[in-house]
């Protein structure tokens, strides 16, 4: 096909891998640890890969992994259910404050981020006294969530109540954006937290004790699979979905406190659902694809079936957009989930600079420190690239520029 924008890498014994990678990096690193996926016996047809690749644990970041009969509890991750929320406001550029460190200190302390590390002290990333929306939202979870822990009784002791409307560290985020029009938006990007952590290093583990035990030998321990029918896969099935029900409701709990603190500090009244996407990009999701019924896990990639809206965010900084899917067959309908890292924060933090940091976020309100240098533009892919790289997959439908960022 002429118009085919991915190149194929095609082992003997192995399923193709399939690269939306033109024009943006690929580490040697990354490119292993796809090959290694595709060993499996499991994967249905080929492995898609999205422009923002990067080397994850387990599996990569930025691939979609098909599979018939099996999942791979490493390749959705412990961050389940991973994903952004947006919406549009009936506000303009003009109608924010002159000032905007009020704006967002307001929003800093709307929702806790962050998180302190010890025993018996305070936890600033928690709630201590959870408000009314996390207690009702926590009252769609916790049935099902007793019943997972009749079975796993392990994952009783975590942070869940306390943990939802909350955003974490890393590269979390909450940011008031522009659109191309100047039209207000606020956007964040969070997952299931503790308690999503918990579910999935717990299953993880158990898959690798089932390899053990059987005796199969793997291109990688963190592939360590669960198959169909056997002791704990259906287990996971249920836990991974309650996961990433929690990550959307822990999305939508945190909009709501961000709009509520923004009415605060903005004197004109708006409206903020114009526009409301809230999407996942760590995840396993039933679908059917070439005819078959298989379980699609994106690792950093997003839905993209056509018509779908979607959020691709740039890195602290950069430009990020929201996107229409093209429901491309060849990608399992998949987009990237972002700008995709180039540094390992490790790197980062030796390579950025505070004043490298700060010249690159001069136009956005957000913190400048050293402890934040790992999540400046340089070092991730650059966003343009990305896009353009993956314009089969999905159309750009708003362009937006951040003003405000806070950052777990």
């Amino acid at each position: 096909m002429s118009t085919q924008n991915y190149d194929v890498i095609q082992e003997p014994g192995s399923a193709p891998i399939k690269l939306w990678t033109r024009g943006v990096p690929l580490e040697d690193e990354a490119r292993q640890q796809l090959q290694n996926i595709a060993k499996l016996p499991f994967i249905h047809r080929w492995i898609a890969v999205m422009p923002d690749v990067h080397l994850g644990k387990g599996a990569t970041v930025g691939s979609v992994v098909p599979t018939i009969g099996a999942i791979v509890p490493a390749a959705v991750g412990v961050d389940i259910g991973c994903g952004m929320i947006a919406a549009r406001t009936s506000l303009i550029a003009s109608d924010l404050p002159d000032d905007l460190a009020g704006l967002r200190s307001a929003i800093e302390r709307a929702v806790p981020h962050g998180r302190t590390a010890g025993r018996g002290v305070r936890d600033k990333g928690a709630w201590q006294n959870p408000p009314e929306r996390a207690i009702e939202g926590w009252s769609q979870l916790v049935a099902d969530f007793q019943r997972i822990c009749e079975r796993h009784p392990r994952l009783k002791n975590t942070n869940n109540l306390n943990h939802l409307g909350t955003l974490g560290t890393g590269n979390h985020f909450v940011e008031v954006c522009l659109d191309e029009e100047q039209r207000v938006w606020f956007m964040l990007h969070s997952g299931s937290r503790g308690v999503g952590n918990a579910i999935g290093t717990h299953f993880i583990e158990l898959a690798k004790q089932d390899m053990r035990r059987w005796m199969i030998n793997l291109p990688d321990q963190d592939l360590a699979y669960l198959p169909e029918g056997s002791e704990h896969y259906a287990d996971y099935v249920f836990a991974v979905d309650w996961a990433q029900r929690y990550a959307r409701i822990n999305r939508e709990i945190m909009m709501q406190h961000v709009v509520a603190a923004a009415r605060q500090v903005i004197a004109k009244p708006f409206e903020a659902a114009a526009e409301a996407v809230n999407c996942h990009h760590n995840y396993v999701n039933r679908e059917q694809h070439f005819g078959k019924d298989v379980f699609v896990t994106r690792k950093g990639a997003v839905s993209a079936r056509k018509g779908e809206l979607g959020i691709i965010p740039g890195s602290m900084g950069a430009k990020s957009f929201i996107v229409r899917g093209l429901g491309n067959a060849d990608s399992f309908h998949s987009c990237s989930h972002g700008a995709g890292r180039v540094m390992s924060r490790t790197q980062a933090r030796k390579l950025i600079s505070v004043a490298d940091h700060v010249k690159a976020t001069a136009h956005v309100e957000c913190r400048k420190d050293a402890e934040v240098v790992d999540e400046s533009p340089a070092a991730y892919k650059p966003i343009e690239a990305v896009m353009a790289a993956q314009s089969d997959l999905v159309e750009i439908v708003h362009t937006l520029r951040q003003v405000v960022c806070v950052k777990g």
